[in-house]
């Protein structure tokens, strides 16, 4: 039996981290579309790790269960990459906060019941989730520990109450943040730990659509102004997903880690600052 390492979201960031904490072990490549997770598949097949794909809809727990059961046929899932998301210029709100929040919460309980001693998590948030406005303690813990069939009846993610994809992504990626604080107390009687990263602009395929979408100005600006200068790389991203997720990183759990290149330190203290 191998140790596994599940990949949720065949894409670049995905594959970064993958690449570097997979030597050795059985990497599944899960996807919602199957071509992505073949086409990410052939690219570590040619570099020499042994991997598996499958399809898999996060905001279906049936089909999350699904994905649990095959990896597991695999070996001991001592590894888990949840990259699989959607952008505010890619979707409704409605459809955010299935895909973004409660497929998020449900993927970190479903592997939480089956992650195996030493096991890590990385799951990748967002800059977002950090310039949204401070919410009331009330509605941390809700997010941080309402029960995932019950997180998207909450008032405060209403239809009412959420009204634009922005506003349902930022929720949804300070929601990750928080569920995964929670979520390091369970995994933590396992033996394992978890982690989210919040990366800034990072040059993938979904940067693209941002960037060419009706907020690409508001982006460039970003890039333009942050400290740093410029975007990041998947690379960039995989560097701090393999601390995270090593002997190196054996001391972090329930944390979230900016990596932004600034752009949040300037939003509140420099010239990306709102007015």
């Amino acid at each position: 039996m191998s140790e596994v390492v599940v990949v949720i979201g065949a894409g670049s960031i995905g594959q970064a981290i993958a690449r570097r904490v997979s030597a050795g072990k059985h990497v599944v490549l899960a996807d919602l579309r199957e071509a992505n997770a073949k086409a990410a598949a052939d690219v570590m097949l040619d570099a020499g790790f042994d991997v598996s794909t499958a399809t898999v809809d996060v905001s279906s727990r049936e089909s999350v269960h699904a994905l649990v059961e095959s990896a597991t046929g695999f070996g001991d899932v001592t590894g888990l990459i949840h990259a699989a998301g959607v952008s505010p210029s890619q979707a409704s709100p409605a459809t955010i906060l299935s895909v973004d929040l409660y497929g998020t919460a449900l993927v970190l309980e479903e592997f939480g019941n089956v992650i195996a001693r030493g096991g890590a998590a990385v799951v990748i948030a967002s800059q977002s989730g950090h310039r949204l406005g401070a919410l009331t303690a009330h509605q941390d813990g809700a997010l941080a520990t309402t029960p995932v069939d019950d997180l998207l009846k909450l008032p405060m993610l209403q239809p009412d109450r959420v009204t634009d994809s922005l506003q349902a992504y930022q929720l949804a990626k300070r929601g990750n943040s928080l569920r995964v604080m929670a979520e390091a107390v369970r995994w933590g009687r396992r033996g394992a730990r978890v982690n989210t990263i919040s990366p800034g602009i990072i040059f993938t395929p979904l940067a693209r659509d941002e960037l060419s979408g009706p907020r690409g100005e508001g982006y460039r600006r970003m890039i333009e102004l942050c400290p740093v200068g410029r975007g990041g790389t998947p690379d960039e991203v995989g560097t701090v997903g393999a601390l995270l997720m090593g002997p190196d990183g054996a001391f972090i759990t329930g944390s979230d880690f900016l990596m932004d290149g600034g752009v949040t330190a300037s939003y509140f203290f420099g010239e990306l600052a709102p007015g």
